[in-house]
């Protein structure tokens, strides 16, 4: 459970996430299984997904760290170059976080939301909303990040 600290945070990336949702879903790009709930194993992959995206951008492999953007997202930025340039100028906490915690997760319309909090080298602490996307072929890839001011908390 997410600590009271930022819950009012929380609330408020919540409704963002869920507008943005909204306009997700009117353009097609719902989660694929038609509103299932995730299993613990979905939300484990979901995870991975997130935490291997972290990783290739740690490690400056722009390539790796765009396949695992949804489709949606690819075709906005077209190349890799272009997502990364997006993600070093306005997602330096993701980019290079001094510390990353995956705390809570949400379903919107149908949608996994994971929440995962930063802390970037100024200190302060971010919470990185992800929607999530599951492929045709049963996969997961990020369809998005929302970054909102948060407090820490604990994992």
């Amino acid at each position: 459970m997410i600590a009271a600290a930022i819950q009012q945070n929380l609330r408020e990336a919540r409704v963002w996430a869920l507008a943005c949702l909204l306009l997700l879903a009117a353009a097609g790009t719902a989660w694929a299984q038609g509103g299932d709930k995730p299993t613990q194993a979905d939300w484990n992959a979901i995870r991975e997904v997130i935490q291997a995206q972290l990783d290739a951008f740690l490690q400056d492999q722009d390539e790796l760290a765009f396949s695992y953007a949804t489709p949606g997202i690819r075709e906005q930025f077209k190349t890799a170059e272009n997502f990364m340039r997006m993600v070093k100028t306005s997602y330096q906490a993701v980019y290079r976080p001094v510390s990353v915690a995956f705390i809570d997760t949400a379903v919107e319309d149908g949608v996994p939301i994971q929440m995962v909090q930063f802390s970037d080298s100024a200190g302060a602490v971010w919470i990185g909303l992800y929607p999530m996307q599951r492929q045709p072929d049963k996969s997961w890839k990020v369809n998005g990040c929302r970054l909102v001011p948060g407090k820490a908390v604990s994992a």
